[in-house]
């Protein structure tokens, strides 16, 4: 069974968990491996315990009582024209992939961020994430792209907007693909 509800700082080691195993299996080859492996979920314990004091939005999803994915949203961090909010982050264990649970949190933070009357959402994803396709199906625009450091090598990280939230809100919002 599958719920989907807003995060407590309770739940910031279970984040950390999905946020340091996700990057592990979804950006390797993409990421070099030792920043991979150097990833430490102590560390992001303590971020997680912070953000979740923040004025964002995070939501977990259990899935028959393990949370197995989390998504993090707000205003955005780096302008984009047309747009005032952003996911910052959306995470799930491997396993948990290709359930419609990306969709779920997806929906789910729409509908919190239209709650506070943004607008529009973007979101930045690196380009050879596996998960462009979900944000493609998701019927994402591309927006722009910019080139970030990682692990030391440079890589190509793209922009995705939804113009309208209340499209991601309705029932009718596409499947969920990837995640």
């Amino acid at each position: 069974m599958l719920t989907i509800r807003a995060a407590t700082i309770h739940d910031a080691e279970a984040i950390a968990h999905v946020h340091v195993q996700s990057w592990r299996t979804t950006y390797f080859g993409i990421v070099p491996e030792p920043y991979l492996a150097s990833l430490n979920e102590a560390d992001r314990v303590l971020t997680w315990r912070d953000w979740l004091t923040r004025d964002i939005q995070v939501f977990v999803a259990n899935l028959n009582g393990e949370l197995v994915g989390f998504i993090s949203g707000g205003a955005l961090r780096e302008p984009l024209p047309d747009y005032d909010a952003e996911l910052f982050t959306l995470y799930l264990l491997q396993h948990a992939q290709g359930r419609a649970i990306g969709t779920a949190l997806l929906k789910a933070l729409a509908k919190s961020l239209h709650d506070k009357n943004f607008k529009s959402l973007a979101v930045w994803v690196l380009e050879k994430n596996p998960a462009v396709r979900f944000y493609e199906k998701s019927a994402a625009h591309l927006l722009s792209s910019k080139e970030i450091e990682i692990g030391g090598i440079q890589l190509t990280e793209i922009a995705y907007g939804w113009p309208h939230l209340k499209p991601l809100i309705s029932s009718e919002s596409a499947s969920d693909p990837a995640s």
